[in-house]
């Protein structure tokens, strides 16, 4: 059976990533007394990166196993839907299953009764959602780190190794973002642009395109992605666009959030990472990457729109039909309540302060408690605050800096042997396979970027321009990719988004790197 041939494949994955478990107890417990993964390398004078890397290997095996189970996982990711195809299906037999064994809630005598549910369709399922694929990882990375070393090791590295301030930032930031006063607002603003096209769906699809990710400068990229790809969902993909189209749309968002974010130098991650360390302050990051970052944002969206010009001018008549049906059949579209402007300042009020304190856990957190009292007490003028999808989103922004803390080993000296244009080039492949923010705390880390203006920016642009290839490469990604996924009837597939990124990414590379430094 296929589903026996695929949980083959990840069991094999999962075999693949502890080759080396023989050697457990090869590391003295003194090496464990400091973080796992903060190793300090006897590199051999001017050996090649080979002799570096098979040298670090030797000195430390555990270094091949956190790589080798990083890279699982994100092969797991191209799976995805493969997992959720199995667990549909695994699902619709049990259903068949317990209606005819009379295992449903309505069959059962009993108060309260509920329906029997398929452990495997929900393993399956499990499996398949892209949030949780860095979290299952971490489970034979707990392992083999343990028999490795020791679980102080372990506590160790958890505690003291990884820093978790963004994914719960991320949680907190997009709970406030999709808030129904910060998102009517929102509206409000993008409605204004929308208005010079008629506010058709090409009209709105422009300005969110455009406007949302530079607004990500000011409240943050994933408070940026929350919005927009709320503010797409309502105006754009309800009206069923090709699929083409929503592809080409999912990649060009996330190009340009991972780039709209640096126009200043606190809101993109893999900006601040290095901002205080290499002394890049507000007017540093308008000349050398606001005003690019603007430019290649909108010949990005320009060029897309000619390309998909007959998909959107498609919408524009499908939008314009249904409001003529709407018309006729004397359908009442009902307007939402209106919003009071004090609540909607409150809730401005709460964003900027968590954006405010994005260094300080304990304030933000603090501010968000206070923050949900206050969505009690104002709740006829509220959604439903959803929690879930941020959890989701930090969860796998949580796994995904764990895993990600294992990779510097290879990834130091990699970034210090390559030159200006070399470093730009696989800024941009190395972030389509790890966050763009480590890549950039790595290199900040490497003694030659210290005072090479030149190697800083190069590696920062790449950074930002392949932020969007990959739902790994920037972390508001996976907050866009968990609102916009129910548009996607299969889900979102990683080779699609991948393609789909692949122009905006070339323009933007072109606009940051031919444009004076």
């Amino acid at each position: 059976m296929s589903y026996r041939r695929t949980l083959g494949f990840l069991i094999l994955l999962f075999a693949c990533c502890m080759p080396l478990l023989g050697l457990a107890g090869g590391v003295s417990s003194a090496d464990s007394a400091g973080v796992v993964g903060s190793s300090v390398y006897d590199d051999p004078e001017g050996g090649s990166l080979l002799e570096i890397i098979l040298g670090r290997i030797s000195q430390d095996p555990f270094n091949l196993v956190a790589t080798l189970i990083f890279f699982a996982a994100v092969i797991h990711t191209f799976f995805t839907a493969r997992f959720n195809a199995l667990a549909h299906h695994f699902e619709q037999v049990h259903r068949e299953a317990i209606l005819k064994s009379g295992r449903t809630a309505d069959q059962k005598p009993y108060i309260d009764a509920k329906d029997d549910v398929s452990f495997r369709a929900t393993l399956f399922h499990f499996l398949g959602e892209v949030e949780a694929i860095f979290g299952i990882w971490c489970i034979p990375l707990v392992i083999s780190m343990a028999l490795f070393y020791d679980w102080g090791a372990v506590v160790s590295y958890f505690s003291s190794g990884v820093n978790y301030t963004e994914p719960v930032f991320v949680v907190i930031i997009m709970a406030i973002a999709s808030t129904r006063p910060v998102l009517f607002f929102a509206e409000q603003c993008l409605s204004k642009v929308a208005f010079l096209g008629g506010h058709s769906p090409l009209a709105w699809w422009f300005a969110i395109l455009c406007i949302a990710p530079i607004l990500g400068s000011f409240i943050t990229e994933p408070a940026a992605m929350t919005i927009a790809a709320l503010l797409l969902g309502r105006q754009f993909y309800k009206l069923e666009p090709s699929n083409r189209l929503r592809y080409a749309t999912l990649g060009l968002l996330f190009v340009n959030i991972s780039v709209g974010g640096t126009l200043t130098h606190f809101a993109a991650p893999p900006v601040l990472m290095v901002a205080s360390t290499w002394g890049w302050d507000l007017f540093y990051m308008l000349q050398h990457f606001g005003w690019k970052a603007c430019i290649g944002i909108f010949i990005s969206t320009c060029a897309y729109a000619i390309i998909f010009r007959k998909d959107l001018i498609e919408l524009n008549t499908r939008a314009r039909k249904i409001e003529e049906d709407r018309a006729k059949l004397g359908t009442v579209v009902l307007s939402e309540e209106p919003i009071p402007h004090w609540v909607t300042v409150v809730h401005l009020g709460f964003l900027a302060w968590t954006v405010f304190t994005l260094h300080q856990p304990p304030l933000f957190i603090g501010g968000f408690l206070f923050f949900m009292a206050f969505i009690k007490a104002t709740a006829h003028h509220q959604y439903d605050l959803k929690i879930t999808k941020p959890l989701l989103v930090g969860f796998f922004l949580a796994g995904l800096v764990t895993h990600g803390g294992m990779q510097a080993w290879w990834l130091d000296p990699v970034l210090s042997r390559l030159g200006e244009t070399p470093l730009f080039i696989g800024s941009i492949v190395l972030t389509a396979f790890n966050d763009n923010a480590a890549i950039t705390y790595l290199a900040s880390l490497v003694p030659a970027f210290d005072s090479n203006v030149v190697l800083q920016q190069a590696v920062v642009y790449g950074a930002v321009v392949g932020g969007g290839l990959t739902v790994i490469a920037n972390a508001p990604n996976p907050a866009g990719q968990s609102i916009l996924s129910q548009y996607f009837k299969k889900g979102i597939s990683p080779m699609g988004l991948l393609v789909s990124a692949l122009c905006p990414t070339v323009i933007m590379a072109l606009c940051f790197y031919f444009s004076p430094y």
